[in-house]
């Protein structure tokens, strides 16, 4: 169970990753109002390097779920939306190495959870796939690193998941607030503890 110290947004408090999800479509309209929230992340120069390769009707979601490795395969395969994410790992202004790519992209998949969570939807990101394969097979140029791949669905049912991941289908307890934030001592750096 998570417990929260601290009113913030309902919708972080009510993210999480589930594995369970139905395959109901998800509509266009809500699908591309997703998307247009993680394309208002903040970015390093505005470069927004983020690319989200997106695949909600059989031929392309046949595609990506065959990326996938087994585990993320046994329960993602029931997505109606999977969608690869992608980092430009070059600066657009200089074409100098992009060293922020990765946490401005993830910054934007942030957001992108966000806004499912308020539409009614889950996601699940997953590192576990095929990474090689996938620059080969949807000819993913060099300047791009895939990152991730993201399940966007409405919520399953746990019964309907292997048995294997039944028992992990609920929210993830964190860290304390103490072991996450330390405030710097101006003269002295952090403190000897961390």
């Amino acid at each position: 169970m998570r417990i929260y110290n601290y009113e913030i947004l309902n919708e972080i408090q009510k993210r999480w990753s589930p594995r369970a999800f139905s395959e109901e479509s998800v509509s266009n309209e809500d699908l591309e109002a997703i998307m247009e929230a993680a394309r208002y992340a903040p970015s390093c120069f505005n470069e927004q390097p983020w690319l989200y390769l997106v695949a909600d009707d059989e031929p392309s979601l046949n595609v990506m779920r065959e990326l996938l490795m087994e585990k993320n395969w046994l329960w993602a395969k029931k997505a109606p939306v999977l969608i690869m994410v992608l980092c430009k790992n070059k600066f657009e202004h200089n074409d100098k190495d992009n060293a922020y790519c990765s946490f401005d992209t993830g910054t934007s998949w942030g957001y992108l959870s966000l806004e499912a969570t308020k539409r009614g939807y889950q996601t699940h990101a997953m590192a576990g796939f095929r990474k090689k394969t996938a620059r080969e097979v949807l000819n993913i140029p060099e300047v791009y690193t895939p990152l991730a791949m993201i399940a966007l669905g409405r919520p399953g049912l746990i019964e309907d998941l292997p048995e294997a991941f039944r028992e992990k289908e609920s929210p993830n307890t964190r860290k304390p607030l103490n072991e996450v934030m330390v405030k710097i001592d101006y003269f002295g750096g952090l403190n000897e503890e961390n």
